[in-house]
C-alpha cells in the first residue's frame, strides 16, 4: 500500500524521534518481531504529520526518555507513511480506537498505558512527558536516559501543520 504522505516531507517529523533514541519501523513483520518479545517493556509511538498533537507529542516523548527509567524497546511507526505497520501495531491495541498520534507502553506484551490522540490534544509537551514518566516509572526498568543530555538538548523540534503536508504522488 502506498504512503499517503511524502516520506521525505515527513523525514523532519520521525527524526526528531530517531534523534531521541527512538527506532522508526515501517513494515508490519518489525512490528510482529518486536510484540514477539515478550519480556519487559516496548514504547511504540505512531507519529503524525498533526502540528497541533504531534508537535507537543513528540517533544514530550523526548523529554521523558531523559528520565532515569525507561522502557526497553522503542520505536515508531508513522500514520500516513508506514500504513502497513500502523495497522499491525492498531492490531495489537486489541479493539482499541485507531489515533494518531498515539503512544503506547506495552509491559510483558500487554498493554499498560497509553496516551490516545484525543489525551494529547489537550496536553503540552511538559504534561505528555510528566504522564510518560509516571508509567515509565511504575512499569519500566531499563537505565535512562536514551540519548545523553547534550544529544538530547541538540533535537529539532519539527512543527508544521499536517496541511501543509504534501501527498505522496501517486496517491
Amino acid at each position: 500500500m502506498p504512503p499517503l504522505y511524502d516520506p521525505e516531507a515527513v523525514r523532519p517529523m520521525w527524526e526528531e524521534l530517531a534523534h531521541v533514541g527512538v527506532k522508526p519501523v515501517t513494515m508490519p513483520e518489525e512490528v510482529d518481531q518486536l510484540m514477539a518479545e515478550k519480556e519487559g517493556t516496548t514504547l511504540i509511538v505512531i507519529n503524525s504529520v498533526c502540528g497541533c498533537a504531534a508537535g507537543g507529542c513528540r517533544p514530550g516523548v523526548g523529554a521523558a526518555l531523559q528520565n532515569e527509567v525507561i522502557p526497553d524497546r522503542l520505536v515508531t511507526v508513522f500514520a500516513g507513511v508506514d500504513t502497513e505497520a500502523v495497522q499491525r501495531v492498531r492490531e495489537y491495541l486489541e479493539g482499541m480506537p485507531p489515533s494518531s498520534p498515539n503512544v503506547v507502553l506495552f509491559k510483558d506484551g500487554k498493554l499498560a498505558h497509553m496516551l490516545h490522540r484525543q489525551d494529547i490534544e489537550q496536553m503540552t509537551a511538559v504534561d505528555v512527558a510528566n504522564d510518560l514518566i509516571k508509567a515509565f516509572n511504575e512499569h519500566c526498568n531499563a537505565e535512562g536516559p536514551s540519548v545523553p543530555r547534550d544529544v538530547y538538548e541538540k533535537t529539532a523540534h519539527a512543527q508544521q501543520c499536517g496541511s501543509t503536508i504534501p501527498l505522496y504522488p501517486g496517491s
